[in-house]
């Protein structure tokens, strides 16, 4: 079971071997060697909320709890918390103490003492002040030097594993940073391991203390950002909860910091992507933004067009995801967002583009890879494609041609694209747009499926009957009976056109 660990301090069995004390052992023994921080009198039967840890607990026995099973659970809570030891005034208020109250002081090693009824709490509370006095004064030290944390930040060029790095030493800390998810919270800074996850609170307004250390929430504006665990060090001398506190507020800043200079490179990447979809940056230009963004020198790129889930244009929700995805694969990124459509520029990489597949409620259409400072007219085209598809399939991402086999026999050249688009469907789309109506997104439905009239209706909405009127219609306006395979096949490949033009 993991417990508190003071490395500095008076050790309990120092404290009853003072022979103006006269404190005996009741239970407890294996627990002696254990150090004591402070010494408090608390009648509560849950003093755990005030706690730091490493104290010996006084109290008359209006705390001690009158049933086997509550005293049972009073020692483990104490001993949860930390707590060193235990002592009890003798001939005052102590209830009978049953077995299963020193079984569990046995269990857990926690020192059960016994205070004479003519030895004041005061005298015990004052034994074990003056014992710590010295290193009162060394967490004095400690805390001066690390409240000087923010006069390195602002006069030194030091990156995140640096200014922890003097955190440790000074404090007597390693310290943990992390989001409420287990994530990294700062680069440059190590995330829980699996044994000390669990110290983390579900709320940022949980206790402080925990085993062996202490755990403080890293506030952010509006919200809590994580937050930073800090573990005693074997042979240090911790420096106490303001230190911690200190360094919790000099990762909040560090994370301001951090949070500031990212904005900047995403404004800086949004114009990057905005001239490279407007044709208004040379290619040398481009390619040396994209390595001054992160991306590798010749390296392949992909264009990506992302929706939410159940959504058409990109939500509020969609932008932070896709930007938390592509921060956990490591990899640069360029966003830009146009009315309903959020792109994203990345690395070609499988990686990188699985981890923007496992981003919550989005779609993710991928252009084919090009290389950095090629125009984007083409990779535009086939990433709005491949987004439609994603959504029709309710897949999480789709690159251009994975599935499409009669789209990789159409050119790439968009006017050749769109004259066929206006040959074979012109008609309908001059009808479906003065009408309202919906001849064209039907005949693609029932393609789609293959030409089943009942469940193509069904996607749509409508009676099958409906639908039958809606494909006579279509062939009727545009002179194409679809009844005819020759007729069907040079419609569907329209159709597909129309999807690369990112219809």
């Amino acid at each position: 079971m993991l417990r508190a660990v003071t490395t500095r301090g008076l050790q309990v069995e120092e404290l009853i071997r003072s022979p103006a004390l006269q404190l005996t052992v009741l239970a407890g023994q294996g627990g002696l060697a254990r150090t004591l921080s402070w010494a408090h009198v608390s009648e509560l039967e849950d003093p755990t909320p005030w706690l730091l840890g490493a104290e010996l607990i006084m109290t008359t026995g209006l705390a001690v709890p009158r049933s086997a099973a509550r005293q049972r659970a009073y020692v483990e809570r104490l001993d949860d918390a930390g707590v060193a030891a235990l002592a009890l005034s003798a001939q005052l208020h102590v209830p009978p103490l049953h077995p299963a109250f020193f079984a569990a002081a046995e269990e857990r090693s926690m020192p059960v003492l016994q205070v004479p009824l003519p030895v004041p709490f005061i005298a015990v509370a004052q034994e074990v002040a003056a014992a710590l006095q010295t290193n009162v004064r060394q967490r004095l030290g400690a805390q001066l030097q690390v409240f000087g944390a923010v006069r390195w930040l602002a006069a030194e060029d030091l990156d995140v594993a640096e200014v922890f790095a003097r955190l440790e030493r000074l404090s007597g800390y390693t310290f943990y940073l992390c989001t409420p998810q287990g994530r990294v919270l700062l680069e440059g800074t190590s995330v829980p391991p699996p044994h000390l996850a669990a110290l983390l609170p579900a709320s940022a307004d949980a206790p402080p203390t925990v085993p062996g250390g202490f755990v403080l929430p890293v506030p952010a504006p509006g919200d809590t950002a994580g937050f930073l665990l800090a573990q005693e060090r074997e042979g240090a001398h911790p420096a106490g909860l303001a230190v911690v506190q200190h360094v919790a507020t000099v990762a909040a800043l560090l994370l301001t910091f951090r949070r500031h200079e990212r904005e900047i490179r995403f404004r800086e990447g949004a114009e990057t992507l905005a001239e490279l979809l407007r044709h208004v940056l040379e290619p040398t230009t481009a390619r040396r933004r994209l390595e001054r963004a992160g991306f590798p020198p010749g390296a392949p790129v992909a264009l990506c067009v992302v929706r939410g889930a159940g959504t058409s244009p990109p939500d509020a929700v969609v932008e932070p995801a896709v930007v938390r995805a592509v921060d956990e694969a490591g990899a640069p990124v360029l966003l830009l967002r146009q009315q309903d459509v959020l792109y994203a520029l990345v690395p070609h990489d499988p990686d990188v583009l699985a981890a923007l597949g496992g981003a919550a409620d989005v779609h993710v259409g991928v252009s084919q890879p090009f290389a950095a400072g090629e125009p984007l007219d083409v990779p535009r085209r086939e990433a709005l494609w491949a987004v439609a598809r994603a959504v029709d399939s309710g897949r999480p991402v789709v690159a251009y041609g994975d599935d499409d086999v009669t789209g990789r026999w159409l050119p790439g050249d968009a006017g050749v694209l769109a004259g066929l688009v206006e040959h074979v469907l012109g008609a309908a789309l001059t009808y479906d747009s003065r009408h309202g109506s919906s001849l064209v997104p039907s005949v693609r439905t029932w393609l789609e499926r293959d030409r089943h009239t009942e469940e193509a209706a069904r996607a749509l909405g409508v009676h099958a009957n409906t639908l039958s009127y809606r494909l006579k219609r279509f062939g009727d306006i545009t002179g194409r009976d679809l009844a005819s395979t020759a007729a069907m096949t040079e419609v569907w490949m329209a159709l597909t056109a129309a999807r690369h033009l990112g219809d």
